[in-house]
């Protein structure tokens, strides 16, 4: 037997949902106006569906699917070349939005984007056969930096990730290490971005970007690096 399954997900209008797919690679393989709006893309592998809802808010969504790659390093350079290509930089916050690559604690490589009807597609790559969620590390930066992502990159929840950095970062007694401390900045960055704290985001990216790394800590965090840079380039809005 060979089953598969396709999401189909919301959205106010086609036409902004469809543009977004098409500048990550995809073909609209079928469109219909009546009796409802619909449409179909794909790319490789990879299908969704989309229909069209009045009265439907994007920034209030919760629809989510989650693709499974065996190339998400691949899937990830391209699409942000395809988003940079189309919207002139890459979209790291708002609607749409990519995020960034990310090594979970539970067994997965993956990265977040949210297209413009506010569907969050969840694309990973397994990096271990165990996929249930580690133990948080006893450390107190790494045991922050564990839970800030799981809240950010995971639940979607960029509230409770700078809560979790605002109140580690405010210790007197212990420090981060160089690399813990941009990994900790970059995210909280970033979350700042998300919800609009423009002075909050300046200050975390300026103090980011002063961290003197080693060679060998910068090909640690190069993840964070590249994001780093994504977030300077877009700047406040």
């Amino acid at each position: 037997m060979s089953e598969k399954t396709i999401p189909i997900l919301p959205c106010l209008t086609l036409q902004p949902v469809l543009d977004f797919y098409i500048a990550l690679g995809f073909e609209v393989t079928y469109r219909q106006r009546s009796p409802n709006p619909y449409a179909v893309v794909e790319r490789g592998g990879i299908e969704l569906q989309f229909f069209g809802l009045k009265q439907y808010e994007p920034a209030e969504s919760i629809s989510t699917c989650y693709v499974v790659t065996d190339d998400v390093d691949g899937l990830h350079h391209a699409f942000r070349a395809g988003l940079k290509a189309a919207y002139g930089r890459v979209p790291t916050r708002g609607l749409p939005r990519i995020g960034p690559l990310k090594d979970m604690s539970y067994g997965v490589r993956q990265f977040l984007m949210t297209d413009p009807g506010g569907n969050c597609i969840r694309v990973g790559q397994r990096t271990s056969k165990d996929q249930r969620h580690r133990p948080a590390p006893d450390e107190t930066f790494a045991r922050a930096l564990h839970m800030a992502s799981l809240f950010a990159d995971s639940k979607d929840d960029p509230a409770a990730a700078a809560k979790i950095i605002d109140r580690v970062l405010r210790l007197e007694d212990e420090r981060p290490t160089p690399a813990q401390l941009l990994r900790l900045l970059v995210l909280r960055a970033d979350t700042a971005g998300r919800l609009g704290d423009r002075e909050t985001m300046t200050t975390a990216l300026d103090e980011a970007a002063a961290v003197h790394l080693t060679a060998e800590e910068q090909e640690s965090v190069h993840d964070d690096i590249e994001r780093l840079e994504d977030l300077r380039d877009q700047g406040p809005r």
